[in-house]
């Protein structure tokens, strides 16, 4: 065979592997991915606004304890009323009767207690002398004995029947305001039914509704800018004490208690308010929905280094923002960190990226 035949071949592969690794060698690197980004800043904490009313913190139904037909009721919803002052009484007549009772009753055990006293001292002087039996004696000691027990006994039942017969006018226990009437002069009433509500007026609250997504940014202690409808120049301050642990069946938000800082008379009960948020020094970070990346429970943004335009996928915890499609970032992230908002399930981490655009946080 012709020995140039022979290595024709063999210069055609070298030179095709030679031409293969100059093209290799020449083949630019991929061109970073255009990415939308953001940088992260802090803002306002809370910037939400609740329509409510003020409710006093204290407020207390009360009724008689006994049962009986109400023949007055002096007091109506918006008087103020002292303590210890009348404000329902129930006809007396059948507990005066009882008091009469268990006054003959005790009346008479008193008198059978004094007959059984004598009879045992006189048992007792003629057992010195020999002329009555042990046994006669005994038995006149345990009269006696019986006879004071039915004296107590009648005294415990005197006691009781007097203090049913208070019972007959029902009194505050504290000063404060009327606010509710639940029962008429004429009505028989039962022990426990309430007749009217006393509210102490010098501790009050706002109290609105919150829906879910607004529940999950307030906590206790967060303080509000509370005023009145009519008349929004007029400003109190307060903070959260009570956040409602279930919703409302129908409604599905959950009741909110801002107890109000000294507020002035025209803050009354009943009146309507607004109550606005008061953003604290801790102002938080909000993401848009599209820059999360999530696998399993885990949720991940991707980092973009500034130095080398590189993204790093890092963990962030984050709770829902009352805005739709937001999130409030809890940690994981730094104020004036960029991260990628658009396209993340295109991204790895390391690559590289070009800075297209900016959305504001």
């Amino acid at each position: 065979m012709n020995r140039r035949s022979c290595l024709a071949p063999v210069m055609v592969l070298t030179l095709t592997a030679v031409l293969a690794g100059c093209k290799q060698e020449r083949e630019p690197p991929p061109p970073p991915r255009p990415a939308l980004t953001m940088l992260v800043e802090p803002s306002a904490a809370l910037d939400m606004v609740f329509s409510g009313a003020i409710q006093p913190q204290v407020q207390t139904p009360v009724g008689f304890r006994v049962v009986g037909r109400m023949i007055s009721r002096p007091v109506n919803a918006g008087d103020r009323v002292e303590k210890g002052e009348s404000l329902a009484a129930i006809d007396p007549l059948s507990l005066e009767m009882a008091a009469r009772a268990a006054t003959a009753n005790l009346a008479s055990a008193r008198a059978q207690f004094d007959n059984a006293a004598s009879t045992e001292t006189r048992q007792a002087a003629l057992l010195e002398k020999k002329t009555t039996s042990q046994a006669a004696f005994d038995n006149a000691e345990q009269e006696r004995a019986a006879a004071r027990a039915n004296m107590e006994q009648a005294e415990a039942n005197l006691a009781k029947a007097r203090e049913q017969l208070s019972y007959a006018v029902l009194k505050a226990d504290y000063s404060g305001v009327v606010t509710a009437i639940d029962a008429e002069v004429g009505q028989t009433v039962s022990p426990g039914q309430p007749i009217l509500a006393i509210a102490e007026p010098t501790r009050r609250d706002a109290v609105i509704d919150a829906p879910g997504n607004d529940i999950d940014a307030l906590q206790v202690g967060q303080t509000f800018d509370v005023s009145l409808q009519i008349d929004p120049a007029r400003t109190v301050k307060g903070a959260v004490r009570e956040i409602a642990p279930e919703a409302d069946a129908v409604t599905r938000t959950r009741r909110v208690k801002i107890a109000l800082d000294n507020p002035p008379q025209s803050f009354r009960i009943g009146a309507t308010i607004f109550a606005r948020a008061v953003t604290g020094a801790d102002d938080m970070i909000r993401i848009p929905d599209s820059s999360l990346l999530r696998v399993g429970d885990k949720a991940q943004v991707f980092v973009v280094d500034p130095s080398s335009s590189k993204v790093e996928l890092r963990d962030v915890e984050i709770a829902p923002d009352r805005t739709p499609k937001r999130w409030i970032v809890r940690a994981g992230l730094k104020a004036g960190e960029r991260i990628v908002t658009a396209g993340v399930h295109r991204l790895t981490a390391g690559e590289s990226v070009r800075i297209y655009g900016s959305e504001a946080p």
